[in-house]
């Protein structure tokens, strides 16, 4: 029986390297895009893919070059392309709106129309986010709950949202989004506030670090961990009837949750190493965001398997290991 093919965006990234790994695990022959400064930077960009080297195919280039895009839907000619590559950072898109806007919208409007004009029978998953949501103004949210982004990264994902839509619809490619929300694991990027408290907190406990600090506090977000995740990116594309899905937890904790079971896990009181710094507070902030995703439980049969406190224990347990290794180079 002929291999599957899928092409991931965004392979280095968390979400990409989970991705590679389960379809890998379920036969794919996997494709991957990396920036050239990705592949240039070997021992830090490609860290994340060492369970799943040799096995995979990856290919230098940027999503944001049509000619790049097109050239490589033709070549592979995939059956599943998982479009993950972004700008994901909020604050940095606050700092450099325009670019955030050329790389999210360019890169999902040239493969959607590289694959309606070389591949169409290709299915393609967008991944969105609840940044789309906002400044809620409904809360839990689903998929039918009203947009509001704040930031310069929530509006470029919702751009790319509805382009998703006008060529499922327009052109009719079995093209989908996910509204993933906050999804965290060891492999998280050091900028996002979750490995930024797990990280600095296990070298704390180690004595290489005195203090934490942070934004909002009182922030409330849905967090659940990306291995979880990644699942239901693959179950959207195996659907006879493309739709849209909210993936989340449907429970909501602060930040200050967050490091107060960071800290607990490590036996350390929080209060004596946390402090609140306004350079770290957005411009506007996204206030609580909750995911109802009875659609996905319902559909696609997914419900997440790591809860809130696990994924802080393994999140808390990796970076201590690493920070041990670290000093005892």
């Amino acid at each position: 029986m002929k291999k599957k093919k899928a092409f991931i965006t965004g392979i280095a990234g968390q979400d990409g390297s989970y991705l590679a790994e389960l379809l890998l695990d379920k036969g794919y022959e996997v494709h991957g895009l990396l920036r050239r400064v990705a592949v240039e930077d070997h021992r830090e960009r490609l860290s994340r893919l060492q369970g799943s080297a040799g096995k995979i195919r990856l290919h230098a280039g940027d999503v944001s070059d049509y000619p790049t895009v097109w050239r490589l839907i033709a070549m592979i000619k995939p059956d599943e392309v998982y479009h993950l590559a972004a700008q994901s950072f909020v604050g940095e898109s606050f700092r450099d709106p325009i670019s955030t806007m050329r790389i999210n919208i360019d890169g999902t409007a040239y493969l959607l129309s590289a694959i309606k004009e070389l591949h169409p029978s290709c299915r393609f998953y967008f991944a969105a986010t609840s940044e789309m949501f906002g400044r809620v103004l409904t809360s839990p949210q689903n998929e039918e709950t009203p947009f509001n982004p704040v930031s310069p990264y929530g509006i470029s994902k919702l751009a790319s949202f509805y382009l998703v839509r006008m060529y499922r619809e327009g052109y009719g490619l079995f093209a989908v989004s996910g509204i993933l929300f906050n999804h965290e694991s060891p492999r998280r990027g050091h900028e996002f506030v979750t490995r930024k408290i797990t990280h600095t907190a296990a070298r704390i406990k180690l004595g290489l670090e005195k203090e934490l600090r942070l934004g909002n506090l009182d922030a409330k977000r849905d967090w659940g961990f990306a291995g979880d995740y990644v699942e239901a990116m693959w179950l959207m594309l195996q659907q006879k009837t493309p739709r849209d899905f909210v993936i989340g937890s449907g429970e909501t904790h602060t930040v200050r949750e967050f490091v107060e079971e960071t800290f607990k896990r490590l036996g350390l009181d929080w209060k004596k190493y946390v402090k609140i710094d306004k350079a770290f507070f957005r411009p506007v902030d996204v206030h609580t965001l909750l995911a109802d995703s009875r659609r996905a439980r319902r559909e696609l049969h997914w419900k997440p398997k790591t809860g809130f406190r696990a994924l802080i224990r393994m999140m808390v347990d990796s970076d201590l290991k690493l920070a041990r290794e670290h000093t005892a180079k």
